[in-house]
């Protein structure tokens, strides 16, 4: 991420928070943090502070076009650019298929799949107005799900979200070709998160994966970072699949 200013949707905790952190630590020179929590996306720019480098954040509930695109704009007019967008903002909720109501279907998409839409319009927007860095003039990174591409019956609409946002990034990447932005997106399996330790969810993690464990989220975070980085200059419209062989158990 060396030299480049990153913005981080949904960076207040968790995998967006870590994403962040880890920019820093590999050479970001800016981190903007954008997240429905206020509290968290301040807490979320420690690291950025520490490092010295310019730090911004909003906090905001991207569900529509407006808000979304106010905070965007507040936080790349504090960092002065935008190289790289991280979509990492999602709600995961679990229901059984048949019992799945409108709200829960107006929710899922609401902040999967039409938040993540705003987002990256509004980067691109700002992203084309910038000069070309070398061969690119941006990334985007949207975070998917193994999810998409397996049965789910217990989170069901959320997997379909996440299906979603998979074909979104294809044709929003070959949108923005032409303008020198790679859009891509990552879709993890099997994190062996925080809460996952705390609820007991390693054994089957661990079960779930050909390789008998869960994945640290720094694995799941290292491509995130590949995609949005520097050494991505021809890569776009990829979902990358990081799930220790789930996808094909």
């Amino acid at each position: 991420m060396q030299g480049l200013s990153v913005v981080i949707v949904g960076g207040g905790a968790g995998l967006g928070a870590l994403i962040g952190r880890m920019a820093v630590e590999n050479g970001a020179s800016a981190l903007g943090i954008i997240d429905l929590s206020t509290d968290a996306a301040e807490a979320a720019l420690a690291p950025a502070r520490e490092a010295g480098i310019p730090a911004a954040f909003a906090a905001c509930d991207i569900r529509t076009a407006d808000a979304a695109h106010a905070a965007l704009d507040k936080v790349v007019d504090e960092l002065g650019g935008i190289d790289t967008l991280v979509n990492s903002a999602a709600i995961y909720p679990r229901k059984p298929i048949l019992e799945i109501t409108d709200a829960d279907w107006d929710a899922s998409n609401a902040i999967n799949v039409k938040g993540s839409y705003h987002m990256m319009v509004a980067a691109i927007r700002r992203m084309r107005q910038q000069p070309l860095n070398g061969l690119v003039r941006g990334r985007i990174v949207n975070i998917t799900s193994v999810d998409a591409f397996k049965a789910h019956p217990q989170n069901a609409h959320y997997a379909a979200t996440k299906a979603a946002v998979v074909s979104l990034t294809k044709s929003m990447a070959h949108e923005v070709a032409p303008d020198g932005i790679l859009v891509n997106s990552v879709a993890p399996a099997g994190m062996a998160t925080q809460k996952a330790r705390e609820l007991g969810f390693l054994a089957e993690l661990a079960k779930a994966s050909p390789l008998g464990r869960g994945g640290e989220p720094e694995e799941m975070a290292e491509w995130v970072l590949m995609a949005g980085g520097p050494k991505n200059t021809y890569m776009t419209g990829e979902n990358i699949i990081v799930s220790g062989g789930y996808i094909y158990a």
